[in-house]
């Protein structure tokens, strides 16, 4: 009798301390990227860019100045499960030549998490197939179709 009222008892208590378990959630992190004039903060409610792979441009907000000889080109909100997609093409005769993030999902720290890990996969596939026809990322399946979508339909209306 003694085992079984220990036995209650004790899982009792693991239960209580179980469901009082309040995890923390994390602040958004504060990102600079040297050289590019990039950043993050916490307080400018979301992401401003980070370097891609091989110094490419993943930047969020539109294109300041077009160089001569290129333009910008924006695609189409493409809305998905977790937030809108759009991006901006900056394009040199037929040739795209940088990609810019204007819109992404933004709504929880796995948003902005998930937009610094596919977005500068995206960017790159881009650069290198010089089309819409590329490769969705792994675990960033929503925000890679809608990233799609936006660069298909500023692919579109390039001519």
């Amino acid at each position: 009798m003694r085992r079984v009222i220990l036995a209650v008892t004790g899982t009792v208590a693991g239960l209580v301390a179980l469901l009082s378990f309040k995890s923390h959630s994390p602040a958004i992190p504060a990102v600079t990227t040297s050289g590019t004039g990039m950043s993050s903060s916490p307080s400018s409610g979301g992401p401003q860019g980070s370097a891609g792979p091989a110094g490419q441009g993943f930047a969020t907000g539109a294109v300041g100045a077009v160089p001569a000889g290129e333009r910008a080109v924006t695609g189409q909100v493409a809305g998905t499960a977790y937030g809108p997609v759009q991006i901006q093409l900056l394009m040199r005769s037929s040739t795209i030549v940088k990609v810019t993030i204007l819109k992404q999902p933004s709504s929880t720290i796995h948003d902005l998490q998930l937009g610094q890990f596919a977005f500068p996969r995206l960017i790159s596939e881009t650069l290198t197939a010089q089309s819409a026809r590329i490769d969705a990322v792994s675990g960033a399946s929503y925000t890679s179709q809608g990233y799609i979508a936006s660069l298909q339909s500023a692919l579109d209306t390039r001519t």
